[in-house]
């Protein structure tokens, strides 16, 4: 478990997401909500979210820990690592209908659809030029060889 950086980002998620909402994504809203969240080990787990991150490690400020059958210890701060989590109990005054509308920017299709004239690599495209490349294609050889 290690104490995170100052400097660090509250929320880190790549832009090539799915469009289908993530809960990690869904965790990355709840910066600076109190959370109890439990962990495969029976640990329980009270704090302020302060960063999440793609592998849903969690970033905590303001923690109580309980590990089963021991007495509570009070951390300033707690990293867990995603993958430990059992599961995370929220606060009672969400607003879980604005939490999850999934506002991630979409997407676009690619410009040219693989196959197409455009496309990059070989093909019978209708692309003029010298070919050349592992692809070939077109006029001016440049090609692997026979398949």
């Amino acid at each position: 478990w290690l104490k995170p950086s100052i400097d660090q980002v509250p929320c880190r998620f790549e832009s090539h997401t799915l469009s289908a909402m993530k809960l990690g994504r869904f965790l990355c809203k709840m910066v600076n909500e109190n959370v109890t969240m439990e962990l495969k080990n029976g640990t329980t787990v009270q704090g302020t979210i302060t960063a999440v991150d793609m592998a849903m490690n969690t970033h905590l400020k303001q923690v109580k820990v309980t590990v089963r059958h021991k007495n509570p210890v009070n951390m300033s701060y707690l990293s867990i690592r995603g993958s430990n989590v059992r599961y995370v109990i929220l606060p009672d005054n969400l607003d879980l209908n604005y939490l999850l509308i999934d506002d991630t920017p979409k997407q676009n299709p690619p410009k040219y659809p693989q196959g197409s004239f455009k496309a990059r690599g070989g093909g019978s495209g209708g692309g003029g030029g010298g070919g050349g490349g592992k692809g070939g294609g077109g006029k001016g050889g440049g090609g692997k060889g026979p398949r």
